[in-house]
């Protein structure tokens, strides 16, 4: 496929777009886009999407299989929850796994342990260390969110994926399929009729099945911390792969970092700590067909993790250089937003992200915008916590 065919959206740097172009030279490879939210990954960059025939690459569903986002209104007062921030937020933080290879610290029994899918390796290995973190949100970019939209209505927003299961069974299949170390490399890809490639696909679907029930049970509970009910649910994996049909071919699109964005169906799109999210809807166009109906996953970084935060060692704490955004600077932005924080290190700052509004313009006419999200209280991860599982 000729670099002239991949859809971009955006402005990128030139190490992310040609990530892309190599990714969409691949002989399978039918249709490419580059969303405007985009910036280099591992082998595939975040916001790349990639329509396969025949062939699945788990390069580019990436180690945080099925990570995704799910937003639920409630029939929660505004009031009450504005007037109470503090308390919810210290709940949440208290109730909830934030941070490395924890365990939940309450017990989630889901049917999906059922499945036949666990006993494929790794799936076999790895079913006990499942079931201990099922529910768990991580560290990294992941979150839990109280939001309020333009008519004062309150909304829950989450972001975190498959946890440990995702990246064992990611790393077990790029080891065995010869997937080759490094950022610039040829993603690793697999025709979908070989034992290795049919496995695969098995497991996906059921990391995917795993971080839906994951991301459902931290919404519900929650909820029962604001006292709420759940009036509406939008939920997406945005690292995960769908079998499709694009100009009338049954493809499978691969979305790393990347909204599905059929024409009326809803997506839960989060900016930044100190930003807006948003609730919106694909609609029908040429260029959303182009796009093969796809859209962004989040507001895109503008700085890397360690630019921003500075260089540590993880064992010793000790921050060996620096970073461009302190706490102060941090704090300042979120009090200026009146946002109610808990966790979070300075890598996760808004300073580190493009602006949601802006970003979402370049994908005019794909997407229209439902609802505008602001953020009353955000929970993440404490500082200098390195998260192998995030996305």
């Amino acid at each position: 496929m000729e670099s002239r065919d991949i859809v971009h959206f955006g402005v990128h740097e030139e190490a992310t777009v040609r990530q892309i172009e190599r990714s969409a030279s691949h002989e399978a490879v039918v249709g490419a886009t580059l969303c405007a939210d985009g910036h280099k990954g591992y082998a595939v960059p975040i916001g790349g999407v990639l329509a396969y025939e025949d062939h699945i690459s788990p390069s580019g569903v990436g180690f945080d299989i099925a990570c995704g986002n799910k937003a639920v209104l409630t029939d929660a007062l505004s009031a009450d929850v504005r007037a109470n921030i503090r308390t919810i937020m210290d709940d949440v933080w208290k109730t909830l796994s934030f941070g490395v290879g924890l365990n939940n610290s309450e017990r989630v029994d889901h049917p999906l342990f059922d499945d036949e899918t666990w006993k494929i390796q790794p799936m076999k290995s790895i079913k006990q260390m499942a079931q201990n973190q099922l529910g768990t949100i991580g560290s990294g970019n992941h979150y839990v969110d109280i939001f309020e939209d333009e008519q004062e209505r309150i909304w829950i927003g989450v972001h975190f994926g498959s946890r440990g299961l995702g990246h064992k069974t990611a790393t077990h299949f790029l080891k065995t399929g010869g997937a080759k170390d490094g950022m610039d490399v040829d993603p690793l890809v697999l025709p979908v009729d070989t034992p290795l490639g049919e496995d695969y696909l098995q497991c996906m679907a059921l990391a995917g099945r795993y971080a839906y029930a994951g991301r459902d049970w931290v919404c519900e509970r929650v909820a029962r911390i604001l006292g709420a009910a759940i009036l509406e649910e939008v939920h997406n994996h945005h690292n995960f792969a769908w079998k499709e049909q694009h100009q009338g071919r049954d493809v499978w699109v691969v979305r790393k970092g990347a909204t599905p964005a059929f024409p009326g169906q809803k997506g839960f799109v989060g900016g930044s700590m100190g930003d807006i999210s948003v609730i919106l809807e694909g609609v029908d166009s040429v260029q959303s067909k182009a796009a093969l109906y796809s859209t962004v996953h989040g507001a895109g970084r503008v700085m890397s993790r360690t630019e921003a935060r500075g260089k540590i060692d993880y064992k010793t704490r000790e921050v060996k250089s620096p970073g461009k955004v302190s706490r102060e600077m941090m704090n300042a932005w979120i009090r200026a937003q009146g946002v109610e924080l808990r966790g979070a290190g300075t890598d996760e700052s808004p300073h580190c992200y493009k602006r949601l509004p802006e970003v979402l313009g370049y994908h005019e006419g794909t997407v229209r915008i439902l609802h505008m999200l602001k953020p009353l209280g955000v929970a993440m991860a404490g500082e200098n916590e390195f998260d192998p599982y995030k996305d």
